[in-house]
């Protein structure tokens, strides 16, 4: 279970700014241009059999129509993955935080050194005035209680969905 701890604690600050790249895109959203969607439609092939049912001068029509459903059903899908991406990150990154800040002790302000501030365990270790060895402890103890928070959780979310 503390690996999931572990690479939340190295990939933090990753997961920081990937979470700002989202809500910057999401903030920004202009969807796809035009040109793109052109694009992406000439080198599409249909999915199905071919059969000319219509005549040439309703082709023009059915092509217009088309390309606005597509430009705009693309333009939903790719506005609601990066909802989606946003959200699910965003929510993995404060249930962190959240549990950081419930350890016991004085480990709240350790682990938010090391990992949220990224502070060198020599820099954490003259601020609390500990040894490295109890800077090493301190932090194992910090992951089994995170293990522990993210059991809690999980074993929340196994109940809701058997219920």
């Amino acid at each position: 279970m503390s690996e999931r701890t572990l690479t939340m604690m190295r990939e933090y600050r990753s997961k920081r700014r990937e979470l700002a790249v989202l809500l910057v895109q999401l903030q920004n959203f202009t969807g796809l241009s035009e040109t793109e969607v052109i694009e992406s439609m000439q080198f599409s092939q249909p999915q199905e059999e071919r059969v000319q049912t219509s005549n040439i001068s309703d082709k023009t029509a059915q092509i217009a129509t088309s390309f606005r459903e597509r430009t705009r059903r693309l333009n939903e899908e790719w506005y609601e993955y990066l909802f989606e991406q946003y959200y699910d990150l965003k929510e993995e990154l404060d249930f962190f935080d959240f549990a950081l800040s419930q350890l016991s002790g004085q480990l709240p302000g350790i682990m938010h050194d090391l990992v949220v501030d990224q502070a060198s365990w020599e820099q954490v270790m003259e601020r609390y005035h500990i040894s490295r060895k109890t800077l090493w402890r301190y932090r194992q103890k910090a992951i089994e209680e995170l293990d522990h928070l993210y059991e809690m959780r999980d074993k929340q979310i196994a109940s809701f969905i058997l219920n």
